[in-house]
């Protein structure tokens, strides 16, 4: 019998398998499809102090193997997803949950992580540093040691439950950014956030997004996800999260192996709404097929 437990930030997951924020809404549309308490995990849709509308539209691009997203962060605003999104999540997810947040300033992120720590349902604060910084240029807090740093040490000084930094692939040096947020008390890290990308419209010859620039996401994006990972693991002894481009059981695997904890399904949930379902049905299978017989003693076992 195969053991598919894992231990992310002090927190028993009966798997490591987690939806990736903005692929997954607020859980409950995903669970008139199925018992979505099989997942280890999920995290939600990302959250801001205040309500936002997002973007002006085109705001998807497809791409060979991926898509090109600039959504803009819609979401109804902490308050409302407090009164009104969480009462309906536990209806039909039985797990902590994990919040995901974004901010355009320190006193953004502290304000909406205060609030959403003190939700019994929240397991872990998922805290997305791919936010352009307002008071800092616009450049986006994740490209920086030192703002990233800043908003973590911020961030830890109000809240207690584990605190988990979402970094951006869109730097020079990922693993300095990684050792800046475990410096500064991070209790995890994930990781890769989308990259950036574009598509032009033959016809228009004009950018297809209206954003002109999009997050890039799917399959493609595998081995980049995969090589930042690894150089992490080798870089900090905190918990990683690994996100990009997994769509099987075996990449799961491969994932782990380059020293991810947990992993994160994202845009495979918007080609196939049951992939998540389907790869926790399967781990126990390529475990065997492997001879993995537990995957916490997999965790960074390709270095």
């Amino acid at each position: 019998m195969v053991n598919t437990k894992v231990n992310l930030c002090g927190l028993t997951l009966d798997n490591p398998v987690i939806p990736a924020s903005g692929t997954f809404g607020y859980g409950y549309e995903f669970a008139e499809l199925y018992d979505i308490n099989c997942l280890g995990t999920f995290s939600f849709k990302g959250t801001t102090k205040d309500p936002r509308f997002g973007n002006p539209t085109p705001r998807i691009a497809e791409c060979p193997d991926g898509m090109i997203n600039a959504v803009g962060l819609q979401n109804p605003g902490v308050e409302r997803v407090i009164a009104e999104e969480l009462p309906k999540l536990k209806q039909c997810f039985h797990k902590p949950v994990m919040a995901n947040i974004s901010g355009f300033s320190v006193e953004d992120y502290v304000y909406t992580c205060e609030k959403l720590d003190k939700e019994e349902q929240v397991g872990w604060l998922e805290v997305n540093i791919s936010c352009p910084n307002v008071h800092g240029g616009g450049m986006a807090f994740g490209t920086s040691p030192d703002a990233a740093a800043e908003v973590t040490r911020a961030v830890k000084a109000v809240t207690t439950k584990p605190v988990i930094v979402k970094l951006s692939p869109n730097v020079t040096s990922i693993t300095d950014i990684a050792a800046a947020v475990e410096s500064a008390g991070a209790d995890g890290i994930s990781l890769i956030n989308t990259l950036l990308g574009m598509r032009i419209d033959l016809k228009t010859k004009r950018p297809v997004i209206a954003n002109k620039m999009g997050g890039f996401s799917g399959h493609a994006i595998l081995p980049v996800a995969l090589r930042m990972v690894y150089q992490v693991y080798e870089t900090v002894k905190i918990p990683i999260v690994g996100i990009g481009g997994v769509s099987t059981a075996e990449e799961v695997i491969e994932m782990m192996l380059a020293g991810a904890t947990a992993v994160e399904i994202g845009a495979a949930n918007l080609v196939n709404p049951y992939v998540c379902r389907d790869i926790v049905e399967k781990l126990p299978e390529v475990m065997s097929k492997y001879r993995i017989n537990s995957l916490s003693e997999i965790i960074g076992g390709a270095h």
